[in-house]
């Protein structure tokens, strides 16, 4: 779990962080709404990652623990000998060290920092402190591990925290019916749910194909008077949109422009998941593009596509660039309309440099829509939507190109 220091943001950024990886690479699935976890695929921690961390040479206890380097060294030893020489080791400086720990993707040592605090300091422990151990458990175990942490607490200890960190442990493990169980526990248990337990439902089910309970998800979600927020309609455009159910698509869109919670960068993407269609012309004949891709379906790429939308619309530009790059690591072959999400979110970001070069790889690329057509396609869409300084930076970005863009589409005031 990436580090959080609020509880409310620990809670944002479990609310979707998964979406990506879980969808994509079936890795871990926290939605951040601060953009935590959704990025690129883990990779080995160095030393220049420690560094980040701000550690030291110095003897106090975070900078001990982190020198322990290896995995089979043991965190827990550490403390214990820490404690040994009389110095205290407060509750909340073990759970700081224990998401910086997770943070830079040390799970065991964070679990033994969690455990450690949990053994010496259980009147301490919060309740996205649970929450963070059923967390760990799941990255170092696995989810049955995780299942039995859960079980065993005392019934005070299961608070939504501990609850949803189990349900996306499951849904993280694709365990549909463990989670469905879990989910009418919770309804059952009177617990006051927010759009992350409903997130992570759909998130499941986009995961596994099941896109027609995502909407069913929905409509309990407003059955129960709970706010959505930006990863909730994010699911439901994605799982619209995989479905080919262009119709329900535009319901979704003008359902948040009605959301009285509406915020700017919820119009921003409102607008550009409308550009990504109208350009990216994905109504096409048949009633599936699920066929035509062998490796990554076409239902994970629109994934990936609404991520990067979503990411726009939070104004993350760096998650787009990540995200992209997890894109281009795949060994699937990219599509008109992958280039075509990027280069308009980077085109709204003011982003012209990255615009320049998705353009330049679109033209290198094997994918067989890069014409003139397509560009112009884009170019009616960021008009028809009323966005006229990208379109206008489109137009001399392919002019640069050596491409003259032409436009048929009315332009919005």
């Amino acid at each position: 779990m990436a580090a959080v220091l609020t509880r409310a943001g620990a809670r944002a950024k479990r609310s979707g962080s998964g979406f990506h990886l879980r969808f994509v690479l079936a890795g871990h699935g926290l939605f951040s709404s601060e953009a935590a976890t959704i990025a690129a695929p883990a990779t080995a921690v160095d030393d220049r990652e420690v560094a980040a961390t701000g550690e030291d040479d110095g003897d106090d206890l975070r900078s001990r623990i982190f020198r322990l380097g290896l995995a089979k060294r043991s965190a827990t030893a550490a403390l214990d000998k820490w404690s040994s020489e009389g110095r205290a080791a407060p509750a909340a400086e073990l759970r700081r060290i224990a998401r910086d720990l997770s943070r830079v993707r040390r799970y065991k040592h964070a679990l033994e920092v969690a455990d450690w605090m949990k053994t010496h300091h259980e009147s301490d422990l919060s309740e996205s402190d649970y929450g963070m151990c059923i967390d760990l458990i799941t990255k170092v175990f696995g989810a049955s591990a995780a299942e039995d942490f859960f079980e065993k607490l005392p019934p005070g200890a299961k608070s939504l925290e501990a609850y949803t960190a189990l349900l996306h442990s499951y849904g993280r493990s694709k365990m549909t019916d463990k989670a469905e169980r879990l989910f009418e526990r919770m309804k059952d248990a009177n617990l006051s749910m927010d759009a992350l337990v409903y997130n992570e439902m759909m998130t499941l089910y986009i995961s596994v194909g099941e896109l027609d309970k995502v909407e069913i998800i929905a409509e309990e979600l407003k059955r129960q008077n709970v706010s959505p927020d930006l990863f909730t309609y994010n699911l439901r455009v994605s799982a619209a949109a995989a479905s080919m159910d262009l119709e329900g698509f535009k319901g979704i869109l003008d359902e948040m422009s009605k959301d009285p919670n509406s915020k700017e960068g919820w119009t921003l993407y409102r607008n550009l998941a409308s550009v990504y269609v109208d350009a990216s012309q994905l109504v096409v004949s048949g009633n599936s593009l699920v066929e035509a891709e062998a490796k990554i379906s076409q239902r994970e790429w629109i994934t990936y596509d609404f991520l990067v939308i979503l990411h726009t619309g939070l104004g993350n530009q760096e998650r787009i660039k990540d995200i992209w790059k997890s894109m281009v690591m795949t060994s699937q072959r990219m599509t008109s309309r992958n280039y075509i999400c990027v280069l308009s979110s980077y085109l709204l970001c003011g982003q012209l440099k990255d615009a320049g070069e998705i353009v330049d790889q679109w033209q290198r690329s094997k994918a067989p829509e890069f014409d003139i057509s397509a560009c112009n396609r884009l170019l009616d869409a960021l008009l028809g939507a009323g966005l006229t300084d990208a379109a206008d930076r489109f137009r001399e970005l392919m002019l640069q190109k050596s491409c003259i863009l032409t436009s048929r589409a009315p332009v919005v005031e």
